[in-house]
């Protein structure tokens, strides 16, 4: 990955990115890492206190790719904290997917989390203001 250092974001233990932490921000990125990490917010605290780490991979075009690393690892919560950050994350208008590369969020609960969203949707369609 050829990488200019004056398009390198920043790097931490928190966010890296395949190939040695380097993060481009162009035109077609709509999100940042730093921007996706921020949005976790209140799960990032338990993931600290269990030793697990966000991994943001990529956020190209509005598809954020993300793997549960660390504690995460083996977890019984680990599909609860993906579903927990899924929805986190869907919520941003820059956000198309949230994709977990090691399929830390099963499919039902990727789908319930769509339908909860769509269903709080319709009901702030019909609220008069």
């Amino acid at each position: 990955m050829d990488v200019d250092d004056s398009e390198l974001l920043g790097c931490g233990l928190e966010a890296t990115v395949e190939m040695g932490c380097a993060l481009r921000k162009d035109e077609h990125m709509g999100i940042s890492t730093e921007e996706v990490l921020a949005e976790i917010g209140p799960v990032q605290e338990i993931l600290d206190a269990h030793d697990g780490v966000v991994n943001v991979i990529d956020t190209e075009g509005g598809i954020i790719m993300i793997s549960l690393e660390g504690g995460c690892i083996g977890c019984s919560s680990t599909p609860m904290t993906a579903m927990q950050i899924y929805y986190s994350l869907m919520k941003l208008d820059d956000v198309e997917d949230v994709v977990f590369v090691n399929g830390e969020l099963p499919d039902f609960m990727r789908q319930f989390i769509d339908q909860k969203m769509e269903d709080e949707t319709e009901e702030s369609e019909g609220d008069i203001v």
